[in-house]
């Protein structure tokens, strides 16, 4: 323990930037969960579009989208999300599946989402990237 405390004191900048990092491994684990986002797998997402009629929102910019997409997903960029957020208000009673390409642009577009008032959000983890993992259809082309 002498030894730990003598390195610490002699390489502070190393002991800081191990802690900033071990911090932000921290977050990365249960930051979405301290914040509420409630995610997602590949599969609970494909029972919950079967079993409960869930709505996709792909917040991927349309070129992404073309490349592919999950069937019948809406396709709002998160750039427009604020202007067109009254296209999802049918929608808001239903659950909500939101994707992008690996699940980052999504949970900003749950918060947005949350505060216009939608109730039954869900995060897709690892967005279309878990998807095409996972081995699920996309359909390629415009909707």
């Amino acid at each position: 323990m002498e030894q730990f405390i003598q390195f610490a004191g002699q390489h502070l900048w190393l002991i800081t930037a191990w802690l900033f990092v071990f911090g932000l491994l921290i977050w990365t684990f249960i930051g979405d969960a301290l914040q509420g986002v409630q995610h997602l797998s590949p599969q609970q997402a494909a029972l919950l579009m079967n079993h409960e009629n869930a709505i996709v929102v792909d917040v991927r910019e349309e070129s992404e989208y073309i490349q592919g997409h999950i069937l019948e997903a809406l396709n709002i960029p998160i750039s427009n999300l604020s202007d067109k957020i009254q296209r999802l208000t049918p929608y808001q009673l239903r659950p909500v599946i939101i994707t992008c390409l690996s699940g980052n642009r999504s949970v900003q577009a749950y918060h947005r989402l949350k505060k216009a008032g939608f109730t039954r959000l869900h995060n897709l983890k690892g967005g279309i990237i878990a998807w095409q993992n996972a081995n699920l259809p996309l359909n390629k082309g415009k909707k």
